[in-house]
């Protein structure tokens, strides 16, 4: 089994945060993709989409999209729980996740791949116009966050899942997508913080 990887970027990222919470050790394929490695031979004969991260079974099975490798191993190994507990635990976490992700992961890489320069070769065409656009779109979902954290510790609930590995990540990219959160969403920035504090969070 072998992980291709790449590096700082926000899906690969979230993978390896996913395992570090579950203690899990997988070998790792660096791609650089500031060279545009996920482009050539190794990736694109994985993933026709040219994406990472990529999961290749001992058995050569490639699994690709970073919450179903994610499941993968939730499913091997079930503790602790990042996809929730029993049947309305375990929607939560799903519905969690789906929200942060659409609208806030994503608004956040449509602005950073719409605007930044180095952005500019990999976004054909890339349309500035877009990526202003999405920037109040993750400030708007932001504020909506922070008062459902004002009632619970984590995104989906009582425990840490998926939607706070997905929040952490879409937060932390905010920065090169030049993108703040609100001084007044003072539940997103606390929880932030506690999740930031986790070891899972650098890996």
């Amino acid at each position: 089994m072998k992980l291709f990887d790449g590096g700082r970027a926000p899906n690969p990222r979230r993978v390896r945060v996913f395992l570090a919470e579950k203690g899990i050790e997988v070998p790792l394929v660096p791609v650089d993709m500031g060279a545009l490695e996920h482009k050539q031979q190794a990736v694109s004969s994985r993933n026709p989409l040219q994406r990472l991260p990529v999961l290749e079974l001992d058995d050569g099975t490639i699994i690709t999209e970073s919450v179903a490798i994610c499941r993968y191993f939730e499913e091997l190994y079930p503790e602790p729980p990042l996809f929730g507990q029993g049947a309305l635990g375990k929607a939560k976490v799903a519905m969690w996740q789906r929200r942060i992700e659409l609208n806030l992961l994503s608004s956040v890489a449509q602005a950073f791949r719409h605007i930044h320069p180095a952005m500019k070769e990999w976004e054909v065409p890339q349309v500035p116009e877009w990526g202003e656009a999405n920037k109040p779109k993750a400030i708007e979902f932001l504020k909506l966050l922070d008062a459902e954290l004002a009632q619970r510790e984590f995104a989906a609930g009582d425990s840490y899942s998926i939607a706070d590995i997905t929040g952490l990540i879409a937060i932390d990219f905010m920065k090169p997508a030049r993108i703040r959160v609100p001084e007044e969403c003072t539940n997103v920035l606390r929880w932030h913080a506690a999740i930031s504090s986790r070891p899972s969070a650098a890996a």
